[in-house]
């Protein structure tokens, strides 16, 4: 598989993020051709207004406890900005009550939300990977693939820890075919990125995505 950079998700998701920043990750997105920029749901409009390329933007972000509704809202008003990817957290709580239905409902009505906006419009289904054991990773594979969802990913990059080599691993082998992982948090060298890559990761989100690409030529195959 050769390495482009439609496998990054260019992020810029710090609270502190100036409009500067945001420029200068946007400008990057461009000369680098990422798949998207991920940012926070208020700079949706102005990025898309200016810059041409994808938007992906976070809901219930980072911590997933916000009703569904207050989801369903946030996500409206990020579609009508003009967002064409939607990382959305789940209900991490939910999962450690065995409220699975919950949980799959919630990215149900995301998803349903998401795909009736417009063709190629993306869920991704943020689970938190640091935060559960082996069964609920296990679970929520198939929780994401019943739901409708396009991806699941590993993390927020707000929480105790990032993407891993054993957690890739497990998602791409316990999700169904047509739904991709993404990895996120901590990715910040080529060797971590290669590796997780022939996992079976197919989008990386990180803000190193510069430092990645010269550290990993398109020419390379893996």
């Amino acid at each position: 598989m050769s390495l482009t950079g439609s496998f990054i998700d260019h992020t810029l998701l710090k609270p502190d993020a100036t409009i500067k920043q945001l420029d200068q990750l946007c400008n990057e997105a461009v000369e680098h051709k990422f798949a998207t920029v991920c940012i926070q749901p208020c700079h949706v409009k102005y990025v898309v207004d200016k810059y041409p390329i994808r938007v992906c933007t976070v809901i219930g972000f980072p911590l997933g406890a916000t009703t569904t509704q207050t989801k369903l809202f946030e996500c409206q008003q990020a579609l009508n900005d003009g967002a064409q990817e939607i990382d959305m957290v789940i209900n991490i709580g939910k999962i450690k009550d065995g409220n699975f239905e919950y949980v799959q409902n919630e990215i149900e009505q995301l998803a349903k939300l998401v795909h009736s906006s417009g063709e190629n419009k993306i869920l991704k289904v943020i689970i938190e990977t640091c935060l559960l054991n082996e069964t609920e990773k296990q679970k929520l594979c198939q929780i994401v693939g019943d739901a409708g969802a396009d991806f699941i990913k590993t993390s927020t990059g707000f929480s105790t820890g990032g993407a891993t080599m054993d957690d890739i691993k497990l998602l791409r082998q316990y999700s169904p075919k047509n739904v991709q992982v993404k990895a996120s948090g901590g990715i910040r060298d080529g060797a971590f990125a290669r590796e997780i890559i022939q996992a079976g990761a197919t989008r990386l989100g990180t803000s190193s995505g510069v430092a990645l690409m010269k550290d990993m030529p398109a020419t390379s195959n893996y």
